[in-house]
């Protein structure tokens, strides 16, 4: 009896020794008879039935999809491009989930196999289903998040990202008008075409000056202040603070409305009450010079956003420890030597990750731009505004314009050069480096 058992114990261990992970991953190229050749025929009968489903629901979107992603219509008036276009994008999408399901139903198969050829018991039903919840539950909590994430972010920057290559503008619009691929056009016309070329690298470099004194005043002043206010000998400092953070409660779109009136050319407060009492003639032209416009609004931009910045940096100081600056004062550092060796290093190690979004949000600060004067004033030989940044360049080159292809374009140069400034100074910071590694 026991030499009968040993001889089936034998040859079940033939039977797991010789399941070929090989054979079932070819064979779970068509999805389920992988998992079958496992025996796990609940799970190849759900993978078959939803490969089927989606074959069956989605082939004639799928076909009309890439046919007009490829071809953007053919009969004007009748086949809209922007749809096509759109059902091409969703095509794209559907495809790539497609894909990343069948790849996994591959690697499962591969996986399994090579479990049951290590001598792996195939679990029953009840354990198949409670270890299938186990490890999917998490993934059922994130996928609604990331089904909104798909059609809610990569979907918009997709179809910009594909209309920068075609020819869609006010004289070219869709349906009447068919679009077409025109490749690397708009990018090159950027460059070499004269108004789009003096445009595009006058807006720049404003956008580049912008971004990097605007944020930099207004760091620099709550630096300042937060570290004036931390003071021991300054009192009421609950006071102080709260009256340093007011304008950040009221809201931005008010302030910088206001803020257009005080610096009117005709009726402004600066100009009627401070400029021409004190200095006679006519005032300055806030709004009408380009230099003095920046100038204003670098200085709204100031105003608008310290507050945030000297909130983080007052909570930073609160908790750098006297003992530092005892054991310095007994050192014999001075003044410059304390703020440069402790109370910066901690501000910007405990800041830098929002401070570099500082710079991020004012490369991308549509807002004070436009509310402030639309970008101008108008400049001769250049279609944007002596004011307007990249952002309220490509707005109204949308909505005014539809200058559709060419805002497109310049959307992705500004997402680029946002990325790329945003990666390399997040490497940089030390905040971001896991321990071990400074």
């Amino acid at each position: 009896m026991s030499s009968k058992n040993e001889q089936q114990s034998l040859e079940s261990k033939k039977k797991v020794n010789s399941h070929n992970p090989t054979l079932a991953t070819l064979l779970s190229f068509v999805p389920g008879l992988g998992q079958y050749y496992n025996r796990r025929y609940i799970k190849g009968s759900i993978l078959f039935i939803l490969f089927a489903a989606f074959i069956i629901a989605f082939y004639d979107f799928l076909n009309i999809g890439y046919w007009g992603l490829f071809t953007l219509g053919t009969v004007p008036r009748i086949d809209d491009s922007r749809v096509l276009l759109s059902q091409g994008i969703i095509s794209l999408i559907l495809t790539a989930f497609a894909l990343t399901f069948y790849v996994a139903n591959i690697i499962d198969a591969r996986k399994d196999a090579k479990r049951i050829q290590e001598g792996w018991t195939i679990p029953s039903m009840k354990d198949a289903f409670r270890d299938a919840w186990d490890k999917g539950f998490p993934y059922l909590l994130v996928g609604p998040g990331l089904f909104l994430l798909v059609f809610v972010v990569i979907f918009p920057l997709l179809y910009m990202v594909f209309i920068a290559f075609t020819n869609y503008s006010l004289y070219n619009s869709p349906p009447r008008h068919l679009l077409s691929w025109v490749g690397f056009d708009n990018f090159k016309a950027l460059i070499t075409m004269p108004i789009w070329r003096k445009t595009f690298f006058t807006v720049l470099s404003w956008t580049v000056i912008w971004t990097a004194v605007a944020t930099s005043l207004q760091i620099g002043l709550a630096m300042f202040l937060a570290i004036i206010v931390n003071d021991p000998r300054v009192r009421f400092k609950r006071l102080i603070r709260t009256v340093l953070i007011l304008p950040w409660a009221v809201p931005a779109f008010v302030t910088i409305i206001i803020f257009s009136a005080i610096f009117n050319d005709n009726f402004g407060a600066i100009n009627r009450d401070i400029i021409i009492p004190l200095f006679g003639g006519d005032g300055i032209p806030w709004l009408t010079d380009p230099f003095w416009t920046k100038v204003a609004l670098i200085s709204i931009q100031t105003w608008l956003g310290f507050p945030f910045v000297f909130a983080l940096f007052t909570g930073v100081l609160q908790s750098i420890s006297s003992d530092w600056y005892e054991a310095a004062d007994i050192d014999g550092a001075n003044r410059w030597q304390k703020f440069s060796n402790i109370t910066f290093p901690h501000l910007m190690f405990a800041t830098a990750p929002l401070l570099i979004m500082q710079y991020a949000g004012n490369f991308n600060n549509f807002t004070i731009i436009y509310l402030f004067n639309q970008g101008g004033p108008a400049v001769r030989g250049q279609n944007a505004g002596g004011t307007d940044i990249l952002i309220s360049w490509v707005y109204k080159l949308t909505f005014e314009t539809s200058n559709f292809n060419m805002a497109a374009a310049i959307s992705i140069l500004l997402g680029l050069m946002v990325a790329t400034f945003a990666f390399f100074q997040f490497r940089k910071t030390k905040s971001f480096k896991e321990e071990g590694n400074y």
